[in-house]
């Protein structure tokens, strides 16, 4: 069921996409839907995790092979790095854009998403900010309008790719903006 729901999510959005059409394409009864799932953004909820433990998965996977490389870089680099990477996996696997960008914040608010946000994405950037400023490679600003700020450019710059008509030369064009912002950010 969730690999029939996360299909037409990701395709047509959590909006255009009905019950019946989820239990259609996952050969289940209706029955079967509501045995698993209390109701569709229940099961919404369920396809946003696969798609989130997927990328964090394929982030992990990218930093783990640098650290076999034994390629060593300080925070602001990583921090650089893992900006980059995820871009890439986004490219790599366009549900995210459209379940976790665009959709999860329409179907459980602002409030709820910032929360999920806050927990699991801005304290991550929040510290790498922090040891980017203490080893003296960004500016001292504020962290947090900084840290909200970032997850904003890296949330639009992905959603930019989505919604290119080339994603891969949005992938490109992206990266050149995102690199000419975060250079401004760098101590002289």
């Amino acid at each position: 069921m969730i690999t029939a729901a996360r299909e037409l999510f990701a395709g047509q959005g959590f909006a255009a996409t009905g019950t019946e059409e989820i239990v259609s394409r996952a050969r289940v009864t209706r029955g079967a839907l509501y045995h698993h799932f209390k109701d569709k953004t229940d099961l919404f909820r369920a396809v946003m995790e696969e798609v989130a433990t997927e990328m964090a998965e394929s982030l992990i996977d990218r930093e783990l092979q640098r650290a076999r490389e034994d390629v060593e870089v300080d925070a602001w680099d990583q921090l650089c790095d893992g900006i980059h990477a995820f871009l890439d996996v986004c490219l790599e696997n366009g549900d995210f854009q459209r379940v976790m960008l665009v959709d999860g914040p329409s179907v459980f608010g602002h409030e709820a998403w910032d929360g999920l946000v806050e927990k699991h994405g801005y304290s991550l950037l929040a510290q790498w900010l922090e040891k980017a400023m203490e080893e003296g490679r960004i500016a001292r600003l504020p962290v947090a309008p900084l840290t909200r700020m970032m997850a904003g450019l890296i949330s639009e710059a992905s959603l930019y790719m989505a919604r290119c008509e080339d994603p891969v030369q949005g992938r490109d064009d992206a990266g050149v903006v995102v690199d000419r912002l975060l250079s401004g950010l760098q101590v002289p």
